[in-house]
Order: structure tokens, then sequence, then C-alpha cells
């Protein structure tokens, strides 16, 4: 279940400017990945300043993207997502052109051919996502899943899914997260509100119609 509505304007983002020195690159090196072993299986990877000019991209994608506010059923009641969501199959459908060489470039280096995007928009401190696993995105034991963070600096965590201690990271705007292995089989995250406010914050997770289908039975290793 979800509804529409509208962009809230009072985001204190400007709409892009087209003509702007600041237009968004990537850094193809990947030179500042710094990648962390949560066990034996799954590791998580951060990039930081990996894209430049995320304020430029900030503002297109805000601007673009056509937001919705979906709901969903908790026990017994429907509540509320508390944040924004656009979502994309075909990532030929994604309304920033920079968003295709993003995922050109994401592909060519982790060898998997992204080709969705779905995207959350956190209005402010309030906004939020709660423990989850990117399963419907990721059937197979095995995922690597890159998240964009564009805009306000905001807490990112994980943690076993059995529970245990966190890692926490905060991405700031134009940092690259990466979750690989077995992460989202056996771990969590998310993205927790917080005291103190912040401004709009953009994450663009980028997916795989590969990875979102499940392995072939019997299929064995080489």
């Amino acid at each position: 279940m979800n509804t529409h509505r509208p962009l809230p304007v009072d985001l204190g983002v400007a709409q892009p400017d087209l003509f702007a020195d600041d237009l968004p690159s990537v850094d193809e090196s990947f030179r500042t990945a710094h990648r962390i072993a949560l066990d034996e299986t799954s590791w998580i990877e951060h990039v930081p300043g990996w894209l430049s000019g995320s304020e430029h991209l900030l503002r297109e994608v805000i601007a673009g993207a056509g937001w919705e506010q979906r709901e969903r059923w908790m026990i017994n009641r429907v509540v509320t997502e508390p944040r924004l969501t656009a979502e994309f199959p075909d990532l030929g459908d994604a309304p920033v052109p920079m968003l295709h060489k993003v995922a050109a470039v994401l592909s060519e280096h982790y060898g998997v051919p992204y080709d969705g995007l779905w995207i959350n928009l956190y209005r402010d401190h309030n906004d939020s996502t709660g423990w989850h696993g990117d399963w419907p995105t990721c059937k197979r034991d095995v995922c690597t899943v890159p998240v964009l963070s564009l805009g306000a600096t905001r807490r990112f965590l994980i943690k076993p899914r059995e529970g245990g201690r966190s890692t926490v990271l905060t991405p700031a705007s134009g940092d690259l997260i990466v979750m690989g292995g077995r992460c989202q089989r056996d771990w969590r995250h998310c993205v927790p509100k917080q005291t103190g406010t912040a401004g709009a914050r953009v994450s663009v997770n980028f997916s795989s119609r590969f990875q979102a289908t499940r392995e072939p039975r019997g299929k064995s290793g080489a």
C-alpha cells in the first residue's frame, strides 16, 4: 500500500543550476575506499568524497525524482513511512542522466550490472528507516549493494541479524557506502532518527535484476 504526496517545498535546497561549475563527477579509481570485514563472509566499504559536485546532483534528484510517501501494515495497523521514496526498476526511466553514469562506473568496478534505482529522501532529522535487509532487490546469498549519500550527514548503522554491537558510519554528501558478501542475509542496517536538527539527505540505492533473482537450484561452485 502506498500513497502519493507532493514534494515538501521547505527543504532548504535550491533548484539545480545547469550552468554551475560544480557539476558532479565520480572518482573512477575509488582511491579513498576503505573496506571493513564485518565477519568472514560480509563486508562494508566506505568511499569518502567519491562524488564531487554532490550538491548539484542533490538538487537535481530532489527536483526530478517524483516522490511518494508510502504506507505499510505493521502488526495490526497501517503506518506511514517516515521518509519519501522514488523507485525506478528500469534505470532508463531515471530522470537524472548523471545517475546513469554513476551506475555504469559502479557496474564496471564491482562486476554487477546495476540497472535500477531505489531512492530515499530524509527531509530532516525526524525521518528515518528502521532495521532491515534489502531482500526485495537481493534474493541471492551474496550481493553487492552500493548506496550514494547526498546532502546532510546522517548516521548509518549496521549490526548482526541475530543482534549484537553496531558498526557506525557517518557518510557525508558525495560519500559511497557499499554492502557486500552476505550483508543482506546476515546483517541489518538502518538510518535512525536523531535529536539534533539536520537538513535534507538523499540515499541512492543501486539495484540489479541479476541479484534480485534467486540462484538456480543445484548450482555448484567451480
